[in-house]
Formats: structure tokens, sequence, C-alpha cells
């Protein structure tokens, strides 16, 4: 049986305890026992729903509106009006056959785009490093993360190098969550361990290993993919239309019977009476109705596929365009997903470039002429929205060493020269670890951090001081 271990628990326990418990080593599991165990807990997948052409199908033929028409086609043929009967026919076999064409165009791509992604994990088996397929991930697999990695599944980690994982698609917090090697207290939800890492996530900066705790619909993305696996719930769209179906064929009976009744009061042939009564009822129904409505969300289709959107369903379009207002959580993961420098303030909380300044000597990011190709979100945001006088003075200083940051100091260190011959060491990271270091603050800053916390901004505080007493040791 193939050992468990739940993922909560792990974050508690030390990294020699989770590794006895799944029955692993630091030398890794051996490739007979990974096949085992994958033959046991199954392929590390999430297990998507497919739907089949014929699925998609059907699912064009639940709209009262269609019967409608088809009983519409089926009386002018009664009548001996084939060609209205046509033309009905042809019109439902347009609506029909358009919104198939698109949501099984849909479909299929989803299906390629999932075919074309078949990601491999580095990991420990046999003692040696491999690179495997994700979906042969077991629990008790040992696996290497490095910096642009997705984690392949749920991890205990055992140790970290400036870990930082972005785990907005779980959480919904756009700035990076740095990990930690140590057991930690499981947080305030059930997704809040800083000790593990979550399948799905993004590496944005380290390396570290972990051994694989949970995989597939075990892991903690799997709870989410089982409730978006759930039937469809029928949109306002649907059921407006639905609605106005019945109403028609109400109409449409009540007339009908009205229409026979009176002419049968009146003592007109009946067989004409009914003829006429059908006939009217052919022609209040509104038979390019289907036609022009599927139209019309095939074109708002077309114009999302243009910007690399793909519609599952097209009768998610109108809901989508009804959208008048959307809640979203503070980060704006829904919108952009990413933050933006808004000013850099001092002491007393008015604009001070020198903060941004110093904040520049104390970042690591990769340039390539003015373009900032990787580094820490918060580093990013800073060098691309700081004042251009504040970008100019950094460039001249020159970084002697930098301390990354660290998960136990919660800040940087970067020992600098400025042209001006001044050597000063800049930290840079969390307002109450650097005012910890800091002989200046007071009840004011105090007011301005709370200020700017309620207003859901997220702070980071620098710091600086004379470098000139330092001297190297070994």
């Amino acid at each position: 049986m193939t050992a468990q271990l739940d993922l909560q628990t792990s974050c508690a326990l030390e990294s020699d305890e989770v590794l006895r418990r799944l029955e692993s080593s630091p030398t890794g599991l051996s490739s007979s026992e990974a096949s085992q165990r994958r033959a046991q807990s199954g392929p590390n997948e999430i297990g998507e729903e497919q739907t089949s052409a014929w699925e998609i199908f059907l699912r064009q033929l639940k709209n009262p509106f269609l019967l409608l028409l088809v009983g519409t086609a089926v009386l002018s043929v009664l009548l001996g009006d084939r060609n209205d009967a046509y033309i009905i026919f042809a019109i439902i076999a347009l609506s029909v056959g358009l919104a198939f064409f698109n949501e099984y165009r849909s479909e299929t791509a989803i299906a390629d785009l999932r075919a074309r992604v078949r990601p491999n994990a580095t990991v420990k088996r046999d003692g040696v490093m491999k690179s495997v397929p994700v979906a042969d991930l077991v629990p008790g697999d040992l696996v290497e993360l490095s910096v642009g990695d997705i984690v392949p599944a749920d991890l205990r980690l055992l140790d970290v190098h400036n870990l930082e994982c972005d785990e907005s698609a779980l959480t919904g917090e756009s700035v990076p969550t740095e990990k930690t090697a140590r057991a930690v207290a499981v947080g305030a939800t059930s997704l809040d361990l800083g000790d593990c890492a979550l399948m799905g996530t993004v590496v944005k900066n380290g390396a570290g290993h972990g051994v694989v705790v949970a995989t597939g619909k075990r892991a903690a993305i799997g709870s989410v993919a089982k409730s978006l696996a759930t039937t469809p719930p029928v949109t306002a769209f649907e059921k407006g239309l639905s609605d106005f179906s019945r109403l028609l064929i109400q109409i449409t009976v009540v007339l009908t019977v009205a229409i026979f009744a009176l002419n049968a009061l009146l003592r007109h042939n009946w067989i004409e009476s009914l003829l006429f009564a059908l006939s009217i009822a052919i022609g209040i129904t509104p038979q390019l109705l289907p036609a022009v409505v599927t139209v019309s969300l095939a074109v708002g289709a077309r114009a999302l596929a243009k910007k690399s959107v793909i519609v599952k369903r097209l009768v998610s379009i109108e809901d989508l365009g009804n959208v008048q207002v959307l809640f979203t959580d503070k980060t704006g993961t829904l919108t952009e997903g990413r933050i933006a420098f808004r000013g850099a303030f001092g002491p007393d909380g008015k604009p001070d470039d020198r903060v941004a300044t110093l904040g520049l000597a104390c970042i690591s990011v990769v340039i390539d002429g003015d373009r900032v190709v990787s580094g820490n979100a918060l580093d990013v945001a800073l060098r691309e929205g700081a004042p251009a006088k504040a970008i100019a003075e950094a460039q001249a200083v020159k970084q002697i060493d930098i301390a990354p940051f660290d998960y136990e100091r919660q800040m940087m260190s970067t020992l600098v020269d400025f042209p001006d011959g001044r050597r000063l060491l800049v930290c840079k990271g969390a307002p109450e670890a650097i005012l910890k270091c800091c002989r200046a603050g007071g009840s004011g800053l105090q007011e301005q951090l709370a200020a700017g916390f309620d207003s859901g901004d997220r702070i980071v505080a620098v710091a600086s001081r004379d470098a000139c007493c330092f001297s190297a040791r070994p």
C-alpha cells in the first residue's frame, strides 16, 4: 500500500519524520518502488472531464424554442406548405450546426493544448537525478525546484535557497510567498503552508527541493478542479430564452384554441377553422430568432478568439457582456495579477525620491537594456515605476555585496558605493523588521504605516547607515 501523509500534517513535522512516514529517504525512491506506487495511487493528473462530440450536439438541442420550431415545421407539412417547412428546418440546421461547430472547435483546441503540454519534473530516483513526466510522480519522490518551474505536486520542502512561489492561482495573493524548510504551524487558511510548495504554483525566485506528499486529485488544487467539474449552471441568458419559448408556446396554444373555438361557434367549417388557427400559430412564430441569436454569439466568440480567448459555450458570452460590476480581492488577481509602484515617501510622509534611490540600490533584478527581464515582483515593480531621476542616480551606484532576502530576517541587504565616495549599508524589507533595526521612528511613522495597510497598499521599508566603519572578516 502506498504510504500517505496529509499535507497539513506534514507541514508541522520535521523533514526526517516526513520522509520516514512516506517511507522515502534522502536518496529518493527506487524505480521499482516508484512503479508500484504509481500503480496504486494512479497518475499525477487532475483528470479534467472530456466532452464528446455527441454530448456537444445534444447540448444544442436542449432548447424549448427549437422544439417549437420543429412543431411549426410539422404543422406546415400537414397543411401542405412544404416550402415553409423546408425553410424552418434549414434555420434549425443552421442554428444547431453553427453552435455545434463553435463549441466543438473550442473543445478540440483545448484538448490539443492539453496534449501538447507534457511537462517533466527533475526527480531523484535510485540516488541520481532524472527527468520524468509529471504524471509519473508518486508520494515519496524527491523533486528539485528552480526559477520558472511549475510545482508538479504538493511538496513538503526539505531544503530551500531564497525560494519564493507565486500562489495566486490558489490563494489570490499576487506577491510571491517566501518558503522555508522548517516545520511551521498551519496558517490561518488551509493553504497557508510556509514549508510546502503547492501543485500548480510557480517558482518565482530561488531554488529548493522537497518530497511529494500528495498528487493528482489529492493535491490542494484537486479540490478546485473538483468544484469546476460539476454540471455548469443554467445561465441567465439560457433561462431567458427558455422562458420566452414557453411564453410563445402558451400564446400559440391559447390563440389556436380560441380562434378554432370562435370559428366553431360561428358555425364555420371546422376543418377550415382548424387550418386557419394553425396558420395563425405558424405565422406568429419567429422562425429566424434562433439563427439570429446563434450568429450574434458566434460573432462575439470570433472577436474574443482574436484576443486569444477560447469560448467553450456560446451562451456564456451574453452573461459576460452583461457584467456591470466585478468584485475582486485587493490583489486584483482577476485583472492583471501584478503590483505597481505607487510612490516613495520619507519618514515625514512626504514624497522623497532619495528613498526610491536607496530602494533601487537594494534590489536584485536582471536588466537587458532598459527592460527588466526577471526578479522579485516587488523589485521589478520598483525598477519599472520609480522616478527617472532615482533610476539614473541608482545606476551610478556600485553594489559591493548583497545578502538576498531571507525568510528569517524578512529583509535583504546590500553594501553599496555612491559616486560621491559614500559607502552605505542599505536594507529593504518588511516594515516591522526594518524598524527594529532603526533608532528613528515613532508614533507618526506608525500611523503612516497603519494608514497604508488600511488602504490595501503593500509597504516596503528602506533604511541605510554609514558603512565606513565595517571591515571584512574571513
